[in-house]
């Protein structure tokens, strides 16, 4: 952002924390007295601004009085025609409504923004306003919102559903209900945001009606959506119905999963493999073809994809150890992985799965790089450990032996 270009130098040169450290609230609300002045400098208001939200997300208290005089004084930067300035009010409005008083005096500024020709302002100004419209209000807004809904500008369409919600959570179902057909042809839209959340939408609107949610469930899995991320919710919603089904694998949305396990985008895969991992009662047979898949991510290039795969992998090996068994050879491969989180994960889910005859060689490696891991993992692997010398009982002069060296030198683990 221009706003802080001044402030590069200073970043390259490493010179320092964050350049609005230190800042003093008094100061700050003395130079917020330049939104008053008859010429408005953008880039010096703009500045103030990002300084006052600044505060503000530190946790810095302002008094209502405060508050409400610096909200006041940030709607006189609406003359300005500067974006960046103007975006910036938007977001101050936004964080400002709920401390300071008499808030709904911006409506009509937000209003103009909200249904305006400048793309740049309509998607903030709906956040803005929406955040300031308390329930008595929304019906004033109601016709613009439903027309924003079905916006062909993807921000400003995506901007109404997200808002919709937040009036939802803040009590205005019964408005937000009217807006049903608005949101279910936001759901065909080509933008993957768009589709996403106005899935989101209708879940909220509906998830009270186990019945009405059950049926768009049914019909959402027999089409096509273009957006991954709404692939993921669907899943996660097609799990909730699922979980108050008796025959989990003979229903229609367990296929609808194993489907999903042969999406072209691996954040839909590995979700449905996950969610095929939570079904509760689940056998060694139906987690099969999930366990397929979370094998073949332990051979992918991207750090993330193997550390997912590697701790679903390990949660399934709890509990169907003989599951992962096939996976061994890719988990081997993986102890040596130069992200030390995936190698522990590697080791503690191959010391579930493994033989009674390779337990010493992986205790020599991990106790390799104990001291690289963080407590958290610490704490794993001490409960492999302890899994494994009730199964092993024959090797627990080596476990002990490797107890008692982490009791010596690790004091957060003994805790544990």
């Amino acid at each position: 952002m221009n706003v802080l270009r001044g402030y590069k130098k200073d970043d390259e040169d490493g010179s320092g924390g964050s350049p609005f450290q230190g800042l003093e609230k008094t100061t700050v609300l003395q130079e917020a007295r330049s939104f008053n002045s008859n010429t408005i400098n953008a880039r010096k208001c703009a500045v103030v601004l990002t300084k006052i939200l600044y505060l503000i997300n530190q946790g810095t208290v302002f008094s209502t009085l405060e508050a409400t005089e610096t909200f006041f004084a940030i709607t006189k930067l609406f003359q300005s025609k500067d974006v960046t300035l103007r975006r910036l009010v938007y977001l101050a409005i936004k964080v400002m409504s709920s401390m300071a008083e008499d808030v709904i005096i911006v409506t009509s500024s937000l209003t103009k923004d909200m249904t305006g020709k400048e793309e740049m302002y309509r998607a903030p100004s709906i956040r803005a306003l929406c955040s300031i419209t308390d329930n008595a209000m929304i019906q004033a807004i109601e016709r613009y919102m439903k027309q924003a809904i079905v916006d062909r500008n993807p921000s400003v369409a995506s901007a109404a559903l997200v808002s919709a919600m937040s009036i939802l959570h803040k009590g205005g179902g019964e408005v937000v209900k009217r807006w049903v057909n608005e949101a279910q042809e936001a759901v065909s839209s080509d933008n993957i945001m768009v589709q996403y959340h106005a899935l989101g939408l209708l879940y909220h609107l509906r998830k009270h009606d186990r019945l009405a949610v059950s049926k768009m469930v049914n019909k959402l899995t027999k089409s096509s959506l273009r957006s991954p991320y709404a692939y993921c919710l669907l899943i996660r919603i097609a799990c909730k119905v699922l979980e108050s089904e008796e025959r989990k694998s003979e229903s229609s949305l367990y296929d609808f999963l194993e489907n999903c396990l042969r999406h072209k985008s691996e954040m839909v895969v590995y979700e449905a493999a996950r969610a095929m991992v939570n079904i509760d009662n689940v056998t060694a047979r139906e987690l099969q073809p999930a366990v397929s898949v979370l094998q073949l991510f332990l051979g992918s290039p991207k750090p993330t994809m193997r550390y997912a795969a590697a701790k679903t992998l390990s949660r399934i090996a709890m509990v169907h150890p003989a599951s992962v068994t096939s996976c061994n050879m890719d988990l081997e491969t993986l102890i040596t992985d130069s992200n030390r989180s995936i190698a522990t994960l590697a080791i503690t889910t191959l010391l579930k799965t493994g033989n009674e005859n390779n337990v010493e060689r992986l205790m020599k490696q991990i106790s390799s790089f104990m001291t690289e891991i963080s407590d958290e993992f610490k704490t794993v692997v001490v409960d492999a450990i302890h899994s494994l010398c009730l199964k092993f009982p024959r090797k627990h002069h080596v476990l002990m032996t490797f107890l008692a060296n982490m009791l010596r030198n690790e004091v957060t683990v003994v805790q544990e």
